[in-house]
């Protein structure tokens, strides 16, 4: 089949709910495969760095809602709530809710075209999350090329 000289790529076939000339399709990965990879991740983790982590708790939810007063566009990846290690004193385990790091499925895969893309993102989102557990700035890390 001779292609059009307009045209010199076939076209490719369409994705189910896709309108052309909008954003690319998200990757397309089930919850369950996600979640593997943020087990994944986080078993990677050192074990030492991990038995020093102190009362966190990590989630996976589909997308980061913006608050009052946030820009309503903000896309976020991993967000960590709570009190870094270098910040906690004495009184802060008396009645402290756990520290929380949530890892966005729908903001990753917008991003993904493939699995390995996914579980790379997926790795460097919750090592980023998990280093500010630690009292890590958003600076240092990108000193330290963990963008």
């Amino acid at each position: 089949m001779s292609q059009d000289p307009h045209f010199p790529e076939p076209f490719p076939e369409p994705v189910p709910g896709h309108v052309p000339g909008a954003d690319p399709a998200p990757f397309a990965m089930s919850l369950d495969e996600f979640d593997a990879a943020v087990d994944h991740a986080l078993a990677a983790i050192p074990a030492d760095l991990r038995q020093a982590m102190d009362n966190v708790v990590v989630f996976v939810e589909d997308r980061y809602l913006p608050g009052p007063g946030e820009d309503p566009d903000t896309v976020l990846l991993g967000l960590y709530e709570g009190t870094p290690l270098t910040e906690r004193d004495s009184w802060w385990g008396a009645g402290s809710l756990p520290d929380r790091i949530t890892i966005y499925r729908g903001a990753i895969l917008d991003i993904c075209s493939s699995a390995e893309e996914v579980v790379e993102e997926v790795t460097v989102t919750v090592v980023h999350e998990i280093a500010h557990h630690f009292g890590i700035s958003d600076d240092r890390l990108h000193e330290l090329g963990w963008d």
